[in-house]
Parts: structure tokens; sequence; C-alpha cells
């Protein structure tokens, strides 16, 4: 690791964040999605460090390795509140979010709540409008809410191999078992982060999204919409609803790719997001 490339942590309202710091230049603020952590971005942020001063953060959504305060609101509100509230403590403006699974739907209701310190948006495959969360996964917040719902949901993850199987289609390149069994690890063996991923589960609503998306008919906020095309989860026609719908946004389909485009093209990505964060339209 670099003298420019470091790891660190911020104390903020909702609790402890840690994040990896990297580059020099626009700063970039990356936003994973449901059960991974900031390492999604990893082939990106070394692709884009040379251009930008990027920020991969591990973001409470269900596999930090530090469980959130008792108290920390973890609903989309909730962590849009804390990516502002990090934005804040690090005095970062102008800022470039980029958001994918999951962690685009909070990203679109950051950019509508609280869009003082940002300068664009960036979204790879990821929730919008009534697709939040998308198709089977619309089952999880109904289950989550019941009592042992949470170790219900979280049982068949217990067994490497149906961890494994569970992330497959979301990349079209195997991910490293190592690294699906440390973001599995935290919510299975902490009560605190398996609390946390509870208020997270449950607080995933199709409303969120749906009224990020009509606040930004009304933006002038420049919006790419970096998409793999045939996605099952997250299809190219919600990208192409959101780019008729708002005001500034554009599409740029990636090929080769699923839902984790970071993985899975992490080098075209970071061209993408450095040419858009530095002024490119």
């Amino acid at each position: 690791m670099s003298q420019s490339d470091q790891r660190h942590e911020v104390d903020l309202p909702a609790g402890r964040i840690r994040y990896r710091e990297a580059g020099e230049g626009k700063p970039v603020v990356f936003v994973h999605g449901y059960l991974v952590d900031g390492r999604l971005w990893d082939g990106v942020v070394d692709g884009l460090s040379d251009r930008c001063r990027c920020f991969a953060p591990d973001w409470p959504i269900g596999a930090q390795q530090v469980a959130m305060n008792p108290d920390a609101d973890l609903s989309p509100y909730g962590i849009a509140a804390t990516i502002a509230s990090f934005l804040e403590a690090l005095n970062l403006n102008d800022v470039t979010i980029v958001g994918n699974d999951s962690g685009g739907a909070m990203s679109q209701v950051l950019v509508t709540r609280h869009p003082k310190r940002i300068g664009r948006l960036v979204l790879t495959n990821c929730d919008t409008h009534e697709n939040f969360p998308p198709g089977f996964f619309k089952t999880m917040p109904p289950i989550a809410k019941l009592p042992g719902g949470m170790t219900m949901l979280a049982a068949p993850f217990r067994i490497p191999a149906l961890a494994r199987a569970a992330f497959k289609p979301f990349s079209k390149n195997p991910i490293p078992a190592d690294l699906i069994a440390s973001w599995m690890a935290p919510a299975l063996r902490d009560p605190g982060v398996k609390r946390d991923a509870k208020k997270v589960t449950v607080g995933m609503n199709k409303r969120y999204t749906l009224e990020a998306a009509e606040k930004l008919r009304n933006s002038e906020l420049p919006i790419l919409l970096t998409w793999a095309p045939g996605d099952r989860f997250f299809p190219i026609k919600y990208a192409e609803r959101l780019a008729v719908d708002t005001p500034n946004a554009r599409i740029v389909q990636i090929a080769d790719s699923k839902t984790f485009v970071p993985l899975d093209q992490p080098q075209r990505l970071a061209d993408e997001i450095a040419a858009f964060a530095n002024g490119g339209e």
C-alpha cells in the first residue's frame, strides 16, 4: 500500500465508518450494496486513483466489520444521512458519488435529500423506481420483520458453497471464495452487525426509490448511468427510464458484465468515472 493509499476510520453520529482512501484530485465516493463492503471497488480505485481522490467506505449495509450505534437509523434515509455526514466530516465538496446495487438506491436518496456537497452521480446496475428490492429479494423485508426472520435468511450463508452460489449470478467472473466468506462473517458472528443487517433489510422499500426518481425529474445534477445490459436483476430498461425522465442523465453501456460491474469491468468503469468526474459530459 502506497503512502497515498491508506485505510482510515471516522466516527459519525451513526457510528464508526472504515474506509480506503487513495489518490489526489476531484473526490469520488463509492457506495456499495447489500452484504458486500468497500472492497467491491478495489479494482476501480486502483484504476482511478491516478486521476481522482477515491474514498471506498464500508457502509453499514450488512457486511461491515464494525457495528453501528444501537440507535442508528439504517433505513435508506438513515444511510443517506450517514453518507452525507461522511462528506461533511471529511470536508469533501463537488463530490462524484458512485453507487452499485442497493448502494445505488441509497445514492439516489442521498443526492435528492442531501445535495449540498455533491457535484455528480454515477450509477451502475442498481435498484431504481419500483425495482427495490428486485425480483425474489422482495420477499426478504417481510421475512426479516418476523421473530427469527434474519436467522432464517442467514442460514444458507453459513454453508460456504451456498454462499458462493448466492453471489454467482451477480458477477460474470468468479468472486474469490475468501472475499465472499469475509463478507458473510460479520453478520453471522457479530450480534451488532446482525442487528444492523436486519434494519437495512427491513428498510428496503420501493417508496424510497420512487420518491427519489420523482425528485430527480426536477434536478440538473449530471448523472452517468454506466449499465451492463442483460442484467436479470437490474434490466437496462430502468436506466433508460431514468435517462428519459432526468434532464441531465445519459447511459453508457458496459458489456461483458453483470450486476457487479466494479468486479467485472473495473478499468472500463474507472475510465468512465474519471472522464465524468473531471468535467466530461
